[in-house]
């Protein structure tokens, strides 16, 4: 990892009015220029993380010692200044294009809007750029795609034109939530070697949130567990399977593996010392 990180978080707290206790609770990381994974079960906080580092969180109270995306203070930054990072300098991949997409609009022209938005040119220049970037995620015929509204194309096309779009500026921060859970295998594949080659050739920083820990094993360099809006374990993805947290070894357990056994899947145990802070855990 760079010495001077794309992104530096700590101690993010976030609390959404009327709630008895915060959705997420001093979480602290630094990303480089690496791929991050983070995971955990649905609810313990990860799109809620990515969505605050995004400043997309209106409704709730976010509270941070620094939260940082290289010259820019996400925490006391304008929405005027925001307006221009975020989408050029930073981007987010949603989980599923369908309701991510104008369903009114043709794809292509979503995308020339999203790169005009943020670079003064044509729309003849923007046009060009979106299809030179259609290409680039691998989509055949990028002109035809061009013109299609979302309900015409598949479910990995539409990923595909998402992505697109978040990359189309070059941004130096990419944060994918789910980016491939509505993807067969093989398009998986290919839409996560459209992101490697992103982190490889150009150098940015990838945050990729996700349930798959057999995903973020093989893709990512690093891994952040969750666990109820606490980050409780934090390690190379290669040692994964080397974890020492039980609730990590817990996830790790309810995996059902090929060749396995046909026992019953252990089911996870929690227990209470797992909402207590990371350096006090046994």
């Amino acid at each position: 990892m760079t010495m001077d990180p794309v992104l530096d978080v700590q101690n993010l707290t976030i609390r959404y009015g009327g709630a008895a206790e915060p959705a997420v609770r001093d979480v602290s990381f630094t990303l480089g220029r690496e791929r991050l994974g983070i995971v955990g079960e649905s609810g313990s906080g990860k799109s809620t993380v990515g969505r605050a580092i995004m400043r997309l969180l209106d409704t709730a109270e976010v509270t941070a010692d620094r939260m940082r995306f290289e010259d820019v203070d996400l925490l006391t930054a304008p929405e005027s200044e925001m307006l221009k990072v975020r989408g050029r300098r930073m981007s987010m991949i949603l989980q599923d294009p369908k309701f991510s997409l104008n369903p009114i609009r043709r794809c292509g022209d979503q995308i020339a809007e999203a790169y005009r938005t943020h670079v003064r040119c044509s729309k003849s220049e923007a046009r060009a750029k979106a299809v030179e970037m259609l290409r680039q995620v691998h989509i055949r015929d990028p002109e035809r795609v061009f013109d299609l509204y979302p309900h015409e194309v598949s479910g990995g096309m539409g990923q595909r034109v998402m992505i697109a779009m978040m990359l189309l500026t070059s941004p130096d921060l990419v944060i994918a939530d789910e980016p491939t859970s509505a993807l067969d295998v093989t398009v998986r594949l290919q839409v996560l070697r459209i992101l490697d080659g992103l982190v490889r050739d150009k150098g940015i920083g990838l945050v990729m949130i996700s349930h798959d820990l057999n995903l973020v094993r093989a893709f990512c360099d690093r891994v952040l567990i969750m666990y109820a809006g606490r980050l409780v374990e934090t390690l190379d993805a290669r040692d994964l399977d080397a974890a020492r947290h039980p609730y990590t070894r817990g996830l790790l357990a309810a995996q059902p593996r090929i060749g396995g056994t046909r026992d019953p899947l252990p089911v996870l145990q929690r227990r209470d010392s797992w909402l207590e802070p990371q350096e006090d855990m046994a």
